[in-house]
């Protein structure tokens, strides 16, 4: 290697000197040192490794030009154990912390960690999809990559080749539903034409307050004396043709304070509400609930007093109190239309119906009749021979036979549809009110009607909603799970009552479970088993068998006998009613039979002292001295087996319990009122004229069933 080449590879002229005099020294150790301290940092065994070998180059003291230098590999990195070449490694120095800083320590700017996702917060999460949305705007929704979401896509069998392809709102649900957020579909109308429609009226008001007569006056038709009791207790939905020709939806409400899920479910779904309220009975708490109800839907409100025709009927009291309770009605410069009303003598309907077509040409109603029907279930139940039914209200688009739906966690066929009058239709326009048939099981009430492309479409929706649902439930389980008592502190004794819940449509099923819920105690713990539609089976007997329950049937025909003997051999309760008023008020005395009631001390009598008797010189078999006081019964009765507590200036003095209770010189058990009599109280002795006995006994208090004028129960301790 020439001089040149060697000054370019080397690049500092103090280590080319050195180098220079290693070429021309004599010695191999000399030529090592010298190359060895040139280069800083690198030991000399590595360079007198390379002179050493087999192959090294022999030092000549001939004066020579060109030396050449057999490289090895060591030379370029560092031997992990330098100790078997008989080096050390340099030891680490001890870190000594400096006290006298003559700068500030620079503050560095907070960085938070992360946020983990957690899976309590998903449920309560909800985002809005819509038809035709990318990959890419549901990856931002959700707050997940994209490239989970293509696997999570590869996974339900679509295919995406770009993250900015378009996907059908049912893959964009599933997709959603994986990942653990819940949805909310979108529908736009943009490009397709919006035809004017009927408004959906729902009547909303107090119980007993004359809602369904009113709309047998609208109908001319008797529903009310159908059903039991004379009070509505289902969601009622049907057309009207007004005498004006236009046609009007009108949604029934049960007034009775256990359907409230009921009226809520018929603001959601309206599009105007009428208040009714009785002339004569004024403003009460459903009144008050539909007003809130229709104020949290954003529906307006036009308000029907009923009831105008009786003697005690005051309007203008009505008016007041609605004005109070915040409704802007005309009269007072708002908004809210008020029509006086008779149903019986169906007087002032015509300005009702000219209120409510005024209202709903105010709001201009249109919606889209062509493509895919969305619809909205306000009633479910169980028929014998056609099997599950839905009632639902076509919101927009056209609803046919042989369609596959989804309606909430389950799905179908749609095999044939009816109106609210019994008649096959071959379509369901938007606010027709009409009966569906086909679906696989039972929904509820309150879900949407979507329409699928095909039934795998179908069943792959049906079966992720399902899978959601289930992991809500589990975790409202876990996230519900009573913490353990402290045993110091005193728990009282609570018993739990199982119940198996059955009735006629799903509506009333939730209804009669949300009333009993609230018949919850600190002493009874009522625990709903199971609930379903339809009548009583011998498989609900055995669920009820297992666990101990009894058997509610709400608005449900008798049970077969063999099934009725199988409850009466198992020793199972069997309840039935078709009024609601009747169902609480049995439940209820029958929860008060199980409740185990808590002690409490009674004052069962008391008697004041009148003079003091002492008893002295007795033998040691009869004991020692003793103090008797004699007292008069003032209010109640003593009785010796009780506890007795003594008074002095109304403080206590002392409790123990009765040694001996004699009257007239007799023992005697109990002495009543007035009557004078002598007794012992044990380690007691310091009695005084005009001291105060009570007699003390515990009594076991049992909780009351409590009615509220509006039809709210609950369970009194």
């Amino acid at each position: 290697m020439a001089w040149r080449e060697i000054r370019k590879k080397v690049g500092c002229k103090g280590i080319y000197v050195n180098i220079l005099r290693a070429l021309n020294s004599t010695g191999i150790g000399d030529g090592v040192r010298l190359i060895s301290t040139s280069v800083w940092g690198l030991p000399e065994h590595y360079v007198s490794a390379t002179f050493q070998g087999p192959e090294s180059c022999i030092v000549s003291n001939k004066p020579c030009s060109i030396r050449y230098f057999h490289a090895s590999s060591e030379l370029f990195y560092k031997r992990k154990s330098d100790e078997a070449f008989g080096l050390k490694a340099p030891k680490k120095e001890k870190y000594v912390k400096r006290d006298n800083r003559t700068q500030p320590p620079v503050e560095a700017p907070y960085v938070a960690p992360k946020p983990k996702r957690t899976t309590k917060s998903l449920p309560d999460r909800t985002i809005d999809i819509f038809e035709g949305m990318t990959i890419s705007e549901l990856a931002k929704r959700t707050g997940e990559s994209i490239t989970s979401l293509q696997d999570i896509l590869i996974n339900v069998g679509e295919k995406v080749e770009s993250e900015f392809d378009p996907i059908s709102i049912d893959i964009a649900e599933l997709v959603t539903m994986e990942v653990g957020v819940n949805v909310r579909r979108l529908h736009s109308n943009e490009g397709v034409e919006l035809l004017p429609r009927p408004a959906v009226v729902t009547v909303m008001g107090h119980v007993d307050h004359g809602k369904t007569s009113l709309l047998d006056a609208l109908r001319q038709t008797s529903v009310a004396a159908k059903e039991a009791g004379g009070i509505t207790q289902h969601l009622g939905a049907f057309v009207v043709d007004m005498p004006s020709g236009a046609s009007i939806t009108f949604l029934d409400t049960p007034g009775h304070a256990a359907f409230s899920a009921m009226r809520a479910r018929g603001a959601a779904v309206t599009d105007i509400v009428v208040l009714v309220v009785a002339a004569d009975d004024g403003v009460m708490p459903q009144t008050l609930e539909a007003m809130s109800h229709a104020k949290a839907a954003n529906v307006p409100i036009v308000v029907a007093i009923n009831k105008c025709d009786k003697p005690a009927a005051d309007p203008e009291r009505v008016r007041i109190q609605l004005g109070s309770e915040g409704l802007a009605l005309e009269e007072m410069g708002g908004d809210v239309q008020v029509v006086e009303v008779s149903a019986a003598n169906k007087t002032g309907l015509d300005k009702l119906e000219e209120a409510l077509l005024l209202q709903a040409e105010m709001m201009d109603l249109k919606a889209r009749v062509e493509g895919p029907a969305q619809a909205y279930v306000v009633e479910a139940r169980l028929d014998r021979g056609r099997g599950p039914l839905a009632t639902a209200i076509i919101k927009a688009g056209t609803l046919v036979p042989g369609q596959h739906v989804v309606v909430g966690a389950e799905w179908g066929r749609i095999r044939a549809i009816k109106d609210m009058v019994g008649r096959v239709t071959d379509m369901a326009r938007p606010t027709m009110p009409v009966e569906i048939e086909g679906l696989r099981g039972l929904p509820m009430a309150g879900d949407d009607v979507i329409v699928v492309e095909s039934e795998e479409r179908a069943r792959m929706l049906s079966a992720g909603r399902k899978k959601k649902l289930e992991k809500d439930r589990l975790q409202k389980i876990d996230e519900g799970r009573i913490e353990t008592p402290d045993l110091s502190e005193e728990v009282p004794d609570r018993v739990e009552m199982p119940i198996v819940i059955k009735a006629d449509v799903q509506g009333t099923v939730q209804a009669v479970t949300d009333a009993l819920k609230s018949l919850n105690s600190p002493q009874v713990f009522v625990n709903i088993v199971h609930v379903g539609v339809g009548p009583i089976s011998q498989s609900d007997v055995d669920l009820a068998q297992a666990c101990g329950a009894c058997i509610v049937g709400f608005n449900i025909r008798n049970p077969p006998n063999s099934v009725s003997l199988a409850a009466n051999r198992a020793n199972i309760k069997i309840m039935l009613h078709r009024v609601i008023y009747h169902l609480l008020e049995d439940v209820g005395n029958f929860i008060v039979e199980k409740a185990p009631g808590t002690q409490e001390t009674q004052i069962a009598g008391e008697a004041q002292v009148l003079n003091i008797f002492e008893l002295k010189g007795r033998s040691k078999s009869k004991g020692e001295d003793v103090k008797i006081a004699g007292c008069r019964v003032l209010d109640g009765c003593v009785a010796k087996s009780s506890t007795m507590r003594l008074l002095r200036s109304g403080e206590v003095v002392f409790e123990g319990c009765c040694v001996s209770l004699k009257r007239e010189k007799q023992d005697v058990e109990t002495v009543g009122k007035g009557n004078e009599c002598g007794l012992v109280i044990r380690d007691f002795d310091d009695f005084q004229i005009g001291d105060i006995i009570q007699c003390l006994e515990l009594v076991k208090r049992k909780p009351k069933f409590v009615s509220s004028e509006s039809g709210a129960v609950r369970i009194e301790c």
